[in-house]
């Protein structure tokens, strides 16, 4: 459009939206981008696993969605044949579903082969269980957990805490991305209980994803996030912003007679 000021002509553009473009207008055209979000370790959603035995269906998880953040420590809580051990073979990669989609570190596991599961758990998932033997590699995991100088040792000459320091050490050999610990400390006193959660905590600390499987309401709150199970299905998440300090609690009990002897 042609106008005059002054006499002289000028050339403006009309806006024809009745106002003209503000700073803030075209910053609402182009918002900010979201702030990126922790990577998911594993992602299951939809998980169900139905079982047939004698004719019977047994639907051990039921529609099952839960993904674990880098660098979590979360607790797995049920009564018994709930679907949690289910859940943990599973997410172990030890057990097939009837349906649903489960990512492990990006990887969709529910259309692999047995061999390429096989390869994944080595790779990918650090078990901890109780009184394996470890290979000669396995030194610096060892001297990890304070055990450096058992090295040559069997596992029935170490005491039931030294064989779960001995187990979480071999989860660490391969550098996992994933550790589950299976009741952990389900044989083990009060003490030493504390003293293995203290070593998980440690190790999540410097970076560790860790699912935990107990039983127990006062290990949960050790772990950073509580899921409970229930007939197959979740019926609690939890977050623990405030998770207690298990070498806290291990520096406040008194040493007993046999640690003092």
């Amino acid at each position: 459009m042609t106008s005059t000021l002054g006499g002289r002509p000028t050339n403006r553009r009309r806006h024809t939206s009745g106002f003209a473009p503000t700073n803030d207008f075209v910053a609402s055209r182009h918002p900010p981008a979201a702030a990126s979000q922790p990577a998911a370790v594993t992602a299951v959603v939809d998980l169900t696993k139905d079982y047939s035995p004698a004719a019977r269906k047994v639907h051990a998880l039921r529609a099952i969605s839960l993904q674990v953040q880098k660098g979590e420590f979360i607790a797995t809580m049920r009564p018994s044949d709930s679907g949690k051990s289910t859940f943990m073979n599973f997410i172990g990669c030890l057990d097939r579903s009837t349906s649903g989609s489960y990512q492990l570190d990006g990887v969709e596991i529910t259309d692999q082969r047995p061999t390429e599961l096989a390869n994944l758990r080595n790779r990918k998932i650090g078990f901890i269980f109780q009184g394996f033997n470890l290979l000669a590699r396995g030194r610096r995991a060892l001297e990890s957990v304070a055990l450096g100088d058992h090295v040559h040792h069997r596992s029935n000459e170490l005491s039931g805490g030294q064989q779960q320091r001995v187990a979480i050490a071999r989860s660490l050999v391969n550098a996992p991305t994933l550790i589950l610990a299976d009741e952990p400390t389900g044989n083990l006193d009060s003490r030493t209980s504390e003293e293995i959660l203290a070593i998980l905590q440690r190790l999540n600390q410097g970076g560790a994803t860790i699912v935990l499987v107990t039983h127990a309401p006062d290990i949960a709150t050790y772990c950073s996030r509580t899921v409970v199970f229930k007939d197959g299905v979740i019926v609690s998440v939890q977050s623990n912003r405030y998770a207690g300090s298990a070498a806290n609690a291990v520096a406040q009990r008194p040493i007993n007679l046999e640690e003092a002897a």
